[in-house]
């Protein structure tokens, strides 16, 4: 069990602000802040590489069950449309080798599965100390009211209680599993006999075979509402709801792309295996394995991709095919959850 757990309870800022789906930095609040401990963020990662190393893969890891096969291919990544933001740039050829990819987002019922056979318990589960001083479990949820912080810490929101102690997903098994960490979803990944999809992966399975399209249904925003979950009207407190959903939507509730994946532009966002840099598509020939492995400390973040329901087309487009997004590692959120691939 990691040693150092579950840092960004001291309300690091900077990722309370990536995570609203912000292109622009917003204004710091006047808020007391405590100061950062002093931590070694690294052994804090190897100590939870370690501990997920551990888990044991399931009796029938080998099935494709509820998963797609793709033949893979050449195709090239990066932004396509006026909205795309400098990390979306340079356009690149990426070569995506013979995958299974998961047909939908992980579910509750699926993630609860992993929980009951293995006794894991994940990040937001699990309360910590530093230095003498003890945090409570929790996560972040949105809190459209809150001027200052859309990202409020609740003690007792996890997995199970989405939004709070209160909260329940009971009736929702089909619905995407959320307020999982990436190391939740490493783990998850680990005993099912998966693994997490690269950045560069999940470009190509998103865009299902055309490059030049800005969403994965096209480039007329018009037919989104039909299309995609997101938020509609004046973000983020104004949903007119015209995709019928003002939170998460079970998976399947939306049309699949032309690969018959569903909802890998919006709903939830997707945790990737790679390790965020905003200027990655430069740097493409530093990675190991397809991927960028490195961590170097708690702000080493990793991507996540696909946009959300908090995705608006005035705020945020998260749910464009080239979209990036990033996120700390042992950060659990209402709106982030993961798919996984298989090698073949």
């Amino acid at each position: 069990m990691p040693l150092n757990f579950k840092s960004f309870l001291i309300l690091f800022s900077s990722f309370f602000i990536l995570m609203s789906c912000n292109e622009k930095k917003r204004s710091e609040p006047v808020q007391v802040v405590e100061q950062k401990p002093e931590i070694d963020t690294g052994d804090y990662h190897e100590n939870y590489l370690r501990e997920i190393s551990f888990i044991k893969t399931r009796s029938d890891s080998a099935s494709t069950e509820g998963m797609i096969k793709l033949e893979g291919g050449n195709y090239m990544m990066g932004g396509t449309s006026s909205q795309a933001r400098p990390d979306e740039f340079p356009r690149h050829k990426e070569n995506i080798r013979q995958i299974w990819v998961d047909e939908t987002e992980v579910t509750n019922a699926q993630f609860k599965e992993f929980v009951d056979e293995t006794g894991y318990v994940t990040t937001a589960e699990r309360s910590f100390e530093i230095k003498g001083k003890k945090y409570e479990a929790g996560a972040l949820v949105f809190d459209p009211y809150n001027p200052e912080w859309w990202w409020k810490f609740v003690k007792g929101a996890n997995w199970k209680n989405p939004t709070g102690p209160e909260s329940t997903i009971k009736g929702k098994d089909t619905y995407p599993v959320v307020q999982v960490s990436w190391y939740d979803a490493m783990a998850y990944a680990k005993w099912a006999g998966k693994r997490l999809p690269t950045e560069a992966e999940y470009e190509y399975f998103n865009r299902a075979g055309n490059d030049t399209l800005i969403y994965h249904w096209g480039n007329e925003f018009e037919k989104a509402p039909e299309m995609v979950n997101f938020f509609q009207g004046n973000f983020p407190k104004q949903n007119s709801v015209k995709d019928k959903f003002e939170r998460k939507a079970s998976v399947k509730s939306f049309p699949p792309n032309p690969f018959g994946l569903y909802e890998t532009s919006g709903n939830v966002w997707e945790w990737c295996l790679d390790t965020y840099y905003p200027d990655a598509y430069s740097k493409i020939d530093k990675r190991t394995d397809g991927y960028f492995k490195d961590f170097v400390n708690m702000q080493q973040q990793k991507v996540i991709r696909g946009g959300s329901f908090l995705c608006s087309e005035s705020y945020c487009t998260g749910y464009r095919n080239s979209a990036r997004m990033s996120s700390a590692p042992d950060t659990g959120l209402e709106h982030t959850g993961f798919r996984c691939v298989k090698d073949i």
